[in-house]
C-alpha cells in the first residue's frame, strides 16, 4: 500500500540540507517542525506557524524532547500572515490543514487563510524549493480548501512552477498531497 506521509517525505528530501531555510505553515503537534528542524540542522533556519496555544506547547515540547537544534521559531499567527514574519526567501515549506489532532475538531484550516497563505509562500518560495500541502477531504471544509487550491494551483505558469497532486482513487475522503516545485 502506498504510505502518503512516506511519499511526502521523500520530495521534501529531495529539496532539503543542512543550511536551508524552511517554514512549517500548520505545526499542529509538530511532527513536521520536527522533521524539518533535524533535516536542516544548525545552519538552517525554521519558522513554523499556528494559531492555538496548544499546538505552540506540544510542538515545543516536542522539540525539546528530541533535541532539536535552536534553529526554530515558533510563532503564534495565521500562516496567513507568513510575510509578517518571514522576510527571507525560503527552500521547503509544509502545510497539514486540516485540524489539530487531539485538539478541537471544530478549529480547521480556512480557505479564507489558507489560499492567501499559499499566494503569500508562492511569492516567498527559492528557485529550486518545494511546498507540500497535505489536505483532508474527510471534512467540509477541507473539502472546500482542497477544490479551492486545486483550482488555484493549476492555473500556474508549467514552465516556471510544477504542480502535481497525490491521492488514493479509489478513497475518496482520504487526505492526499499536492507538491509544488519552483524552477
Amino acid at each position: 500500500m502506498v504510505d502518503l506521509m512516506a511519499l511526502e517525505k521523500q520530495f521534501l528530501s529531495a529539496h532539503i540540507r543542512e543550511g536551508v531555510v524552511a517554514v512549517d505553515f500548520t505545526m499542529g503537534n509538530g511532527h513536521d517542525t520536527l522533521f524539518l528542524s533535524k533535516a536542516i540542522g544548525e545552519s538552517g533556519r525554521l519558522y513554523a506557524f499556528d494559531i492555538q496555544d496548544q499546538a505552540l506547547e506540544n510542538t515545543k515540547a516536542r522539540l525539546v524532547e528530541n533535541d532539536c537544534p535552536n534553529n526554530y521559531t515558533l510563532i503564534k499567527a495565521s500562516h496567513s500572515l507568513v510575510k509578517d514574519y518571514v522576510k527571507e526567501k525560503f527552500d521547503v515549506g509544509v502545510f497539514n490543514l486540516g485540524y489539530l489532532p487531539g485538539g478541537d475538531k471544530r478549529i480547521t484550516t480556512l480557505r479564507e487563510t489558507t489560499l492567501p497563505a499559499v499566494d503569500a509562500a508562492l511569492e516567498l518560495l527559492n528557485d529550486g524549493g518545494i511546498i507540500l500541502i497535505a489536505i483532508y477531504p474527510g471534512h467540509a471544509e477541507g473539502e472546500i480548501e482542497g477544490k479551492l487550491l486545486t483550482e488555484r494551483l493549476s492555473t500556474l505558469e508549467r514552465k516556471q512552477i510544477c504542480v502535481s497532486r497525490f491521492t488514493i482513487l479509489n478513497s475518496p475522503t482520504s487526505p492526499y498531497f499536492i507538491a509544488v516545485e519552483k524552477k
